[in-house]
């Protein structure tokens, strides 16, 4: 089992920045990408930005968060974090960290609790 603990939410004003952060622990063995979802009251949950393990390091982000947010890791600890720069009030949700696990060909899926980014003024 992958334990997943989020933590920087918070609320910011329009423009702001914050920082999230994702410490993986337990069975992190084969853990193949990383990354982080959003869901806003009344919505689906939908993709924020992910980040491949590996020496090759692959990123990905969704269209709408492009440009102003930043995903990278420190594997050392196990960690991945979310840097979220000229925050805007569409950002506000819950945001949950995903880690996706593959080991002798089965894959397993993993989410944190959750932390809540409110945008406001």
């Amino acid at each position: 089992q992958v334990q997943l603990v989020e933590s920087g939410g918070g609320l910011v004003r329009p423009g702001g920045s914050l920082r999230l952060s994702c410490a993986a622990s337990g069975s992190t063995f084969g853990i193949y990408t990383m990354g982080w979802y959003r869901q806003a009251p009344g919505k689906q949950r939908e993709l924020v930005a992910t980040i491949t393990s590996g020496s090759a390091v692959n990123t990905d982000y969704a269209d709408s968060v492009e440009r102003r947010f930043t995903i990278y890791r420190d594997n050392a600890k196990n960690t991945v974090y979310l840097q979220m720069n000229s925050l805007k009030p569409e950002d506000t949700a819950v945001y949950y960290c995903n880690a996706l696990r593959r080991v002798m060909g089965v894959r397993s899926d993993y989410w944190g609790q959750g932390t809540q980014v409110t945008v406001s003024s």
